[in-house]
């Protein structure tokens, strides 16, 4: 199985940055984030994940996603930020184990963390539906007014790269339930969990996050939906540590 992902910055920055997306989406759909990252001097890589970016697959287990993206971690490689969105945020749960050794910010945007048996189904029909009618840049704008036109445009091509049979991951990992990651984080990472407002998206709620865990720290974003990387980029940078300007 081949592997394939994008990159921003200079491979040579002294601060490097994985960012996974999520379902039916691709690496390139970080490009505002991923920018926002190489203007603070990181080299950053986004994967495509196993079913996307044109990428086929039949496992899409969790632990089929982990081992796919081993290869990014050879010869001891390590991140400074990890940043996963949607079911993204499971995938990077699933990668904590294999971490270097080195103090890593780890940032969850509204991860799919627990999903009832009936939602998982809704899930599978629902993606499915959108795979086989793929919205236009247009009609995501016009859904999604805050969104800028790359935003849109990414969000369709990401669609449009995914491979239908990626659904199944909701089917092969029943029950869905990868909170654990959370309950006993190692003294090497600082986690930031950023859900969105539950009025706007049901994906995440409080109740999902285990309470009083050392480095961990949740954020509900007021207003904000599902997206927050095409919404509000700004909240993502604030949770990544970064070198003070000396006066």
């Amino acid at each position: 199985m081949t592997i394939s992902s994008f990159q921003w910055g200079s491979p040579t920055a002294s601060r490097r940055a994985l960012l996974i997306h999520g379902m039916c989406m691709c690496s390139n759909s970080w490009e505002g984030i991923a920018q926002l990252l190489v203007a603070e001097g990181f080299f950053v890589v986004a994967p495509n994940l196993l079913g996307h970016g044109w990428r086929g697959g039949a496992d899409f287990r969790m632990s089929a996603f982990a081992d796919d993206l081993r290869p990014y971690f050879v010869m001891d490689t390590s991140y400074d930020v990890i940043i996963g969105h949607s079911f993204g945020g499971p995938v990077v749960l699933s990668l904590l184990p294999f971490l270097p050794r080195k103090e890593t910010t780890v940032i969850l945007l509204d991860p799919g963390l627990e999903f009832t048996d009936e939602q998982n189904n809704m899930n599978r029909r629902l993606f499915l539906k959108e795979t086989s009618s793929i919205r236009t840049a247009d009609e995501h704008m016009a859904k999604n007014p805050t969104w800028s036109q790359r935003d849109c445009v990414l969000r369709t091509l990401g669609f449009s790269m995914s491979d239908r049979a990626a659904v199944e991951v909701f089917r092969q990992n029943m029950p869905w339930s990868f909170n654990g990651g959370l309950k006993s984080i190692p003294p090497n990472l600082k986690i930031t969990v950023l859900l969105s407002d539950p009025k706007l998206s049901g994906i995440c709620l409080l109740e999902h996050i285990p309470r009083d865990v050392e480095r961990l720290n949740i954020r509900v974003l007021t207003g904000i939906g599902h997206w927050i990387q095409f919404e509000c980029p700004d909240v993502i940078m604030d949770a990544i540590p970064l070198p003070r300007t000396k006066l």
